[in-house]
């Protein structure tokens, strides 16, 4: 399992690099990171960022 940031806008930028650098989407990167997407997803929806899969980023 890999640690990612607890700060929302730390995750922000971390989740958003993972994936316009190394995956085509938030399920592929959670599969092989070994983190759970929901809690990814509950993190930044809580602090007012949704994911958007044409865009395959969070905003």
């Amino acid at each position: 399992m890999t640690d990612y940031p607890k700060d929302p806008m730390m995750l922000l930028s971390w989740v958003n690099m993972k994936l316009r650098d190394f995956y085509p989407s938030l399920e592929n990167m959670c599969e092989d990171l070994e983190i759970n997407a929901e809690d990814i997803t509950t993190k930044l929806a809580e602090a007012g960022f949704e994911y958007n899969r044409e865009l395959n980023k969070f905003w």
